[in-house]
């Protein structure tokens, strides 16, 4: 304790450096985003991401000590991660039609106190049916973050910057694997149970403050605007065609009203003025009542949806199995200890990061360019670009010859997703926003559960196992992962017009009103 007239002591130098990069980063963030409201939410949003995807990486960088502690193989090893998965894919769907009902910030909050019980339940278990059964449990309390958190980015944020919002929001999502991969990964290096106990330290603190954020009016009617020196500015995209005028070089809308024409997105009102035809009898299914099989049966009809849900599947199901063997197929395949192995994949997850921050704004920027396929092409462009790119980077066996390699592959795989989550706002009704998430993460899981599964199964029976079966079962599974860049240049081509029949659909429906 510090005396009466003794001068105060210096903080310690980490404590220093940490408080310091903090402010820095707070100064840097907050106008970027917007404001202090804005950050809040992005940064929680991106917590909530970290905190699921850092448990999923955890039981991958932890692979060999669980094989060695509970005495299990590769195949086992994927089974925890693939029902985790399955659970969470079934779990989905209920949870998207929850996040289209009550509370959102509620509901995603006590889910985030469930993951810390499950956390804690894995760090105990004491044989691999018991981890088995935590992992379910796990599984299916962490189905609600992907329709939940979809659904209030569409609330909370404008049409024309949500490809950016993403951007920060996924960049959590991959932090949390590195924190995954690297820092816990090292601890189950000493005990795996320390690192599950560590992962569940944080949720704690996180379902704290995701019960104070504000719920957002539903329909993009709370939507936080950016400030500007303390004070809202003016949004672009949503608003831009409230009073009638026009973008140079563009023609004119036609007439809906001024209020109807406000409440247009950027590519939804980009389609119209190019004159693009909705789908009528598909419109005329879409009405807020509907029930849960009909929703399915909609939002499996707007092709465009289904081609980047299937494209978003293959896409997972790859980094997923990436995930869960990477670290073992690294450090055998480039001859270097587990902790450089995960030091090096902090290098990938950089190149990630940086292709999550590109790819979403320049969506948003093609797409204000009058490119109302600008999210999609982008999405497809990084597809190609992965495939090219992890080829020779599987291939060498000198790891800082592959490094460049993947940390590009891995920025252009991660480039995908902020732009396709963008751009699926756009081509479904805003009342529907949950059950469609729900079911895309429905199917993206089941891809992500199938894939630990397949990728230690073929490495294990159809290759012999061991590192060589490694080896040709990463390079066999770029197959499905060129497949998802095909589908993406499909979703390109239909895209403006289930844009222009999802405002079809929101017309219709206020006209029943």
């Amino acid at each position: 304790m510090q005396r009466a007239g003794q001068e105060p002591q210096p903080a310690h130098p980490v404590a220093r450096v940490t408080k310091k990069g903090f402010t820095m980063a707070r100064r840097r963030l907050v106008p970027l985003l917007g404001g202090p409201q804005r950050t809040r939410v992005v940064v929680v949003l991106a917590c909530v991401l970290a905190l699921s995807s850092a448990d999923t990486a955890t039981v991958g960088a932890a692979a060999i000590q669980l094989r060695r502690a509970l005495d299990i193989g590769n195949t086992d090893i994927g089974l925890l991660v693939g029902v985790t998965a399955v659970v969470a894919a079934v779990f989905s769907l209920p949870f998207g039609a929850l996040a289209d009902r009550v509370r959102r910030t509620y509901l995603l909050g006590l889910t985030v106190l469930a993951w810390t019980v499950a956390m804690v339940w894995s760090a105990t278990a004491s044989s691999f049916g018991e981890l088995l059964y935590a992992r379910l449990a796990l599984g299916a309390v962490s189905a609600a973050a992907g329709p939940v958190t979809a659904s209030l980015i569409g609330d909370w944020f404008l049409a024309s910057e949500r490809g950016q919002i993403y951007s920060f929001v996924l960049t959590g999502e991959l932090l949390g694997a590195g924190v995954g991969f690297a820092i816990t990964g090292d601890i189950a290096a000493l005990s795996w149970r320390v690192a599950f106990v560590v992962l569940a330290l944080p949720a704690f603190p996180l379902a704290w403050a995701v019960f104070h954020l504000p719920e957002p009016r539903r329909g993009g009617a709370g939507v936080l605007a950016p400030e500007r020196n303390g004070a809202p500015r003016e949004a672009r995209g949503a608003n831009a065609f409230a009073d009638g005028v026009t973008a140079p070089g563009r023609r004119p809308s036609p007439p809906r009203g001024a209020e109807r024409a406000s409440q247009l997105t950027d590519a939804q009102q980009l389609v119209f003025e190019q004159g693009t035809r909705p789908d009528a009898a598909l419109a005329a299914r879409a009405r807020p009542g509907m029930g849960f099989f009909e929703t399915v049966r909609y939002v499996l009809s707007v092709r465009t949806n289904v081609a980047l849900i299937v494209s978003g599947a293959l896409g997972y199901y790859f980094l997923a199995g990436v995930e869960t063997f990477g670290v073992e197929f690294v450090t055998r395949q480039y001859h270097v200890t587990q902790v450089v192995a995960n030091l090096l994949l902090l290098v990938v997850g950089a190149g990630a990061v940086a292709g999550v921050a590109v790819a979403g704004p320049l969506g948003d920027r093609l797409l204000q360019r009058g490119r109302a396929s600008g999210r999609v092409i982008v999405a497809a462009v990084s597809a190609s670009a992965a495939v090219v790119l992890l080829v020779p980077a599987f291939l060498t066996r000198d790891a800082l010859g592959a490094l460049p390699y993947i940390a590009l592959g891995a920025g252009c795989l991660m480039a995908q997703n902020p732009p396709i989550d963008a751009a699926r706002l756009d081509i479904v009704p805003s009342w529907l926003w949950g059950r469609a998430e729900g079911v895309r993460t429905f199917v993206r899981t089941g891809a992500q559960a199938l894939a630990p599964v397949v990728f230690g199964a073929v490495s294990e029976y159809v290759f012999g196992g061991g590192h060589t079966g490694l080896f040709w079962t990463f390079l066999l599974m770029l197959a499905p992962l060129s497949a998802s860049a095909v589908y993406l240049f499909f979703a390109a081509h239909r895209y403006p017009r289930d844009v222009a029949t999802a405002v079809a659909a929101t017309q219709a429906a206020e006209r029943r009103q």
